[in-house]
């Protein structure tokens, strides 16, 4: 019963902080935003455990997907389907 209690006043308690109308809505929020938190320290635990490339040329990878969405964009206009873009 304590933990029940406990938690209807934390819910309660995140309804009013985040404006929620009803609980449901104030725990849905809670979790997203819990799973977002999550997420973001993930990617941050990952940042610096990737080797760097200073040769990579980010400007010339945008130029080739642009290529192969125009070449995809052309096959299907002519009905003829790629399996594997280069």
């Amino acid at each position: 019963m304590a933990t029940h209690k406990s938690l209807d006043r934390l819910i309660e308690k995140a309804r009013r902080a985040g404006g929620h109308k009803t609980k449901k809505e104030a725990v849905a929020a809670a979790l997203e935003e819990y799973v977002k938190l999550r997420s973001q320290r993930r990617i941050l635990r990952a940042f610096g455990t990737f080797d760097f490339d200073p040769a990579y040329d980010y400007k010339a990878e945008r130029g080739r997907t642009k290529i192969r969405a125009q070449a995809s964009i052309r096959c299907l206009r002519g009905k003829v389907r790629l399996r594997r873009l280069l």
